[in-house]
């Protein structure tokens, strides 16, 4: 099993860049979608290039996570999030129904509670780490605005009211979601704990947003919310971002890269001790109907963040 990485061997984590993912996108058309694609890292490290203060925020809340979770200060009891869908659209096909944007919600409930469908596939190597993270999302409201916009990219424009976009609302107790077409091939990204308010929270393509309306077969099921909401809530990429990189977390076994697809089980790693890659976890690249687990290790991590001092501790409060 990987060990936990300490908070002095973030800041190559954070520096380094993702060669599975494509660039940071600017507007351009959506192709047709052959593999996942998150943009979480990729923004991640223009952020970083353009506050280099962000760095050290999040190795603090590094060291703060890896001390919660030592010292086992994490919220007990269910967490409740509210959430606000701020829908951009052009068309009507981007202009999702109330439906969809539930369904959303619902998938998002299912997948943090252990009450998806597919919970019961997680092979017996994995049972014993398999995680209920606890975490229950209720819609808010939902701000529609119509725009000339044919794609947004990921440089925040669609989260900016001057840019044409919407400003998040309340964004340090309710978790915003964008629901507009990113383009570049890009299905979400998500702003980890640390960055700014102005612009914390997740966008989704609308092509990917839920389980009715135009959603687009292999990423049809809400997974990319789950991942992406994942990433809001401290998670990396199972594969650190790095050949045989670390995601910080202690259960979850080493992956040479990013799967695609639905890999079939068991897949085994070339990393040290060829482990059997967890495939399935929310936070890999494989579709949608692949993906169904975090572990107990992810969970901690995540609970870890609304500890007192935690950097979504206000999401806790009463």
């Amino acid at each position: 099993m990987r060990k936990i990485i300490l908070a002095g061997a973030m800041l190559a984590i954070l520096t380094s860049c993702n060669n599975e993912e494509s660039t940071t996108t600017t507007e351009t058309s959506n192709p047709t979608v052959q593999k996942r694609g998150c943009a979480s890292n990729d923004v991640l490290q223009e952020q970083l290039k353009e506050n280099p203060e962000l760095a050290i925020r999040m190795n603090e809340i590094e060291a703060f996570t890896d001390n919660a979770i030592r010292m086992n200060r994490l919220v007990n009891g269910q967490i409740e999030i509210p959430v606000v869908v701020n829908v951009l659209y052009r068309t009507s096909a981007e202009n999702i129904s109330d439906a969809q944007i539930q369904s959303q919600i619902d998938v998002l409930n299912k997948d943090f509670n252990a009450q998806n469908s597919d919970f019961n596939q997680v092979p017996a190597a994995f049972s014993g780490v398999k995680a209920n993270v606890g975490i229950h999302f209720v819609l808010d409201q939902v701000i529609r605005k119509s725009t000339t916009k044919t794609s947004w990219g990921t440089r925040d424009a669609m989260k900016k009211t001057k840019q044409g976009g919407l400003n998040p609302t309340d964004p340090t107790t309710k978790l915003n979601l964008w629901c507009c077409t990113i383009g570049g091939g890009i299905l979400g990204y998500a702003q980890f704990p640390g960055g700014s308010s102005a612009t914390d929270g997740v966008v989704i393509d609308s092509k990917y947003f839920g389980l009715s309306g135009q959603v687009n077969y292999p990423y049809n099921l809400g997974r990319t919310a789950t991942h992406e909401v994942g990433h809001w809530l401290n998670l990396r990429h199972i594969w650190g971002d790095a050949t045989c990189g670390s995601d910080l977390v202690s259960d979850t076994p080493l992956h040479n890269t990013a799967n695609y697809g639905a890999p079939t089980y068991p897949h085994y790693s070339t990393c040290t001790g060829t482990p059997i890659e967890m495939t399935m976890n929310y936070m890999d690249y494989t579709d949608d109907r692949a993906m169904y687990m975090f572990s107990e290790g992810q969970k901690s991590r995540m609970m870890a963040i609304f500890a007192a001092g935690g950097p979504r501790n206000s999401f806790a409060q009463p």
